[in-house]
């Protein structure tokens, strides 16, 4: 689940209405319905509702959500949509609970979340304009832009570098400008004395002070005007007090000690560490970054003239002919229609071999083409293709709030407040009870200094970012913070059979006619009452039929009976087709083939079976179908148990077959003959244990259990139902992605409890130090800035890892 901030009521006094998009509605009684229903929401002033425009502009002071709620209470659909914003001006985890606070405010809006290190804000919202969430939050000091979903990441990434050499500049400026006033102190060590006069030390000082650290200024003054702190306040505070002591003892002609050098020197390691984290936060997100240049700006066309043209890839439909010559990116998810190649589909999957092409094949958007020219039809435009799904979901996942980091907004919403109690509590201390007025400035500078709340901000997004992005690099795409967070501490890993880790392409072995049944006539009932199912089992039925030159019958009122089989009526007959507890249900007796039947599932067969239905039920026959284990099955599983993690499989089939599967697997528990509902049911059970649970699964038959599992994981080889349940979705049908997406997890979680332990203790450890003396502030400075340095540092180590590389291959 994503951690959202609670939207704050609407101010009455702000004469705003909310604007919120209905769907649904018919006729005028519907109008008055919907109006009935929000004038019911506490708040609600007035509410005028639009049949043509279906929308409602709502008067007051209501919670949006509260409206949302009520509108589908009555039957109607509230139009709720995403905003994404890129937020310039960020510098601490104060500044996240401000911009929450600020465009939480905003009328319509249901949910904020907020990335401090990629530096965006998605919002949930029902009506409320992107136009008003800038405004918001330029009134509370800081500059926001709308991200453009789909657009090419290459201006961004321009504005980006663009600012990058704008900070890289401010840092030399700031150190040419710094390094004469601290050389002397340096010198000093030495035994030398060479320090400045008071009017030079001013000159080179002043210019720091107020040109190159003005963003202090400026941003701690809008969180002052708010009435809130960041880290800028502190900044500006501590250094605004070194800076007023030295030119107030220059103005009074006193000697001794100037403290110019130590404000020049606190701005300038501040600069140097802001620089040096926005390059670390750069490489963090590298890999999302990557995903978004894969697009292709250009597709070629083959119009039904035989002519070609060039179009932006953008302008790709569905049903386009694209001719992709060797060595281009494929522009848009396709089937080929003619030509042969191999496509490198790594930077998508993370396979690292070329994939075959050929008539048929599918292909993705991204892929490179190898050395041959294919013709693909597309199947997708660009804005809706697997490529563009992924950068979705891994954007997603950054974009969203791990719930661990509930801790650190708790803490970021006393922090300014309370270090600014603890400096004047430094400064009182030294001044009334040492007598030393000037030390308690200084010391008090140091604590305004060193306490740092970057660092915290930074801790948790900065790991999710490095996480998910080498995850989607390996294959492994990440729906939600909340799976990766959760996926660390899975004791059980429950697997479907069928098509996770057996190839899930079953081929019939055997056919076993009842007596008095022709062989050719069974199969030409079952193919008919498998004429027009999807079902693996069911595509082996009508492949073999096929091949045998065998025409099915036509079937009428086919009808699926989940988890147990179909039926249909043929030639009159009412039949049905499935498991043995089909069989037993509809009451046909299996036992004229139980011999034959046995023999098949001891050999690990599944076994399925036709009966007519008309009277009484009789048995026609029984089908044996082999499916074969994946090949990274057998590692995905020894990996798990080397890690201590219990095994178990959930399958449809028979015991026999099921048994037969897992015996080269040495799985803890196998329970077979389970609904889709039992599925469900069985992850309950197992969550029993107090152990997390994960599901991995690829059919809609999985989808309750990967909903109920507390990690589901899909492989994307399934269904789309299966997908949008599960968490975490495995690009390729590898089994040994599992362990590699919860070991990824376990890294994961593991840099965020590092960073936020380093951010607590440098805090912990510091501001003591700072208040007792024993700091000077551009020693604090130093700390500060590497405080957040070497959080975002840590967490890039992420990038180290190899993935399922680092598993054995299986061994014949």
């Amino acid at each position: 689940m994503n951690v959202q901030s609670k939207p704050s009521a609407m101010s009455a006094e702000s004469g705003q209405a909310m604007d919120i998009g209905i769907a649904g509605m018919t006729c005028a009684s519907c109008v008055g319905r919907v109006e009935k229903a929000i004038r019911a929401v506490p708040g609600v002033q007035d509410v005028a509702v639009n049949l043509a425009t279906e929308r409602a502009r709502v008067e007051g002071a209501p919670d949006p959500a509260a409206v949302v709620a009520a509108v589908e209470r009555a039957g109607y659909q509230a139009q709720t949509g995403v905003v994404d914003l890129r937020v310039a001006g960020m510098t601490c985890a104060s500044c996240v609970r401000r911009v929450e606070r600020a465009l939480a405010g905003v009328p319509g809006v249901l949910g904020v979340e907020v990335n401090l290190a990629a530096e965006t804000a998605r919002v949930r919202a029902a009506g409320a304009a992107p136009e008003a969430l800038v405004a918001a939050l330029k009134r509370a000091g800081y500059d926001a832009t709308p991200i453009v979903q789909g657009a090419a990441a290459g201006s961004d990434e321009d504005d980006r570098a663009q600012a990058a050499r704008r900070e890289r500049l401010r840092v030399i400026a700031a150190a040419a400008l710094t390094l004469p006033l601290v050389l002397p102190m340096l010198a000093a060590v030495f035994g030398g004395d060479v320090m400045l006069p008071g009017w030079a030390q001013l000159l080179l000082a002043t210019p720091v002070q107020f040109w190159l650290g003005w963003r202090f200024y400026r941003a701690g003054w809008a969180a002052a005007r708010a009435g809130t702190g960041n880290m800028d306040l502190l900044v500006a505070l501590g250094t605004s007090a070194a800076y007023g002591l030295s030119l107030w003892q220059l103005l009074q002609g006193q000697g001794g000690h100037l403290y110019f050098e130590a404000s020049a020197a606190v701005i300038t390691l501040v600069l140097l560490g802001k620089w040096l984290e926005g390059r670390a936060k750069r490489q963090a997100g590298e890999a999302i970054r990557a995903l978004g240049k894969l697009r292709p700006e250009r597709a070629r066309v083959r119009h039904p003239d035989g002519m070609e043209t060039d179009v932006p890839a953008s302008a790709v439909q569905r049903g386009d002919l694209l001719v992709i010559r060797p060595g281009e990116r494929i522009p848009a998810d396709g089937v080929v229609r003619e030509g042969r190649s191999h496509a490198d589909e790594s930077l998508l999957t993370g396979e690292s071999l070329p994939v075959p092409k050929e008539p048929g094949s599918p292909v993705v958007g991204g892929a490179v083409n190898g050395d041959g020219l294919l013709l693909a039809e597309a199947t997708a435009s660009a804005s809706e293709g697997t490529l563009a799904r992924i950068v979705r979901l891994v954007e997603g996942a950054q974009a969203a709030k791990a719930p661990i980091q509930r801790v650190v907004d708790q803490v970021s919403a006393v922090f300014v407040p309370v270090v600014l109690a603890i400096a004047v509590l430094t400064f009182l201390g030294w001044w009334l009870l040492v007598g030393d007025a000037q030390a308690g400035i200084l010391n008090a500078v140091a604590v305004l200094v060193i306490a740092c709340p970057c660092a915290l901000g930074l801790a948790t997004p900065t790991a999710i970012m490095a996480g998910t992005g080498i995850a989607a690099r390996a294959g492994i795409l990440i729906r939600d913070a909340a799976a990766l967070e959760v996926a660390h501490r899975v004791g059980v890993v429950a697997f479907d059979k069928t098509g996770t880790l057996t190839e899930g392409k079953p081929r019939l072995v055997a056919t076993l006619p009842a007596p008095g049944v022709e062989a050719a006539e069974l199969l030409r009932l079952a193919a008919a009452v498998q004429s027009g199912s999807e079902h693996p089992l069911a595509r082996a039925i009508l492949a073999e039929a096929e091949g045998a030159g065998v025409r099915p019958a036509p079937a009428r009122d086919v009808r699926a009976l989940p988890g147990r089989g179909v039926e249909a009526f043929v030639d009159g007959r009412k039949l049905a087709l499935g498991s043995a507890r089909l069989m037993t249900e509809l009451g046909a007796d299996v036992a004229p083939l139980g011999d034959a039947v046995a023999a098949l599932q001891a050999q690990g067969r599944t076994v399925s079976f036709l009966a007519n239905l008309g009277g009484a039920p009789r048995l026609l026959g029984a089908f044996g179908f082999g499916d074969a284990l994946k090949p990274g099955a057998a590692a995905a599983a020894a990996a798990r148990r080397r890690a201590g993690v219990r095994t178990v499989m959930l399958t449809g089939d028979n015991p026999g077959s099921a048994h037969a599967a897992a015996a080269g697997l040495a799985l803890d528990e196998v329970l077979a003959e389970i609904l889709p509902d039992g599925k469900a049911a069985a992850i309950a059970r197992l969550r029993e244990s107090g152990r997390a649970v994960a599901m991995v699964g690829d059919g809609v038959n999985d989808a309750p259990a990967l909903a109920a599992a507390d990690v589901g994981l899909a492989m994307g080889t399934g269904t789309d139902v299966a997908m949008g349940a599960a968490g975490i979705t495995l690009m390729r049908g590898d089994p040994r992605l599992v362990p590699a997406a919860l070991e990824i997890s376990r890294r994961t979680y593991a840099k965020i409890r590092q960073g936020l332990f380093w951010a607590f203790a440098y805090n912990v450890l510091g501001i003591p130090l700072a208040a007792l003396g024993y700091l000077s502030p551009d020693e604090a400075g130093a700390a500060m800035a590497l405080s957040s340095v070497s959080v975002v540092t840590n967490a890039l180590l992420l990038r180290r890892w190899r993935g399922p590389a680092a598993l054995p291959e299986d061994r014949p």
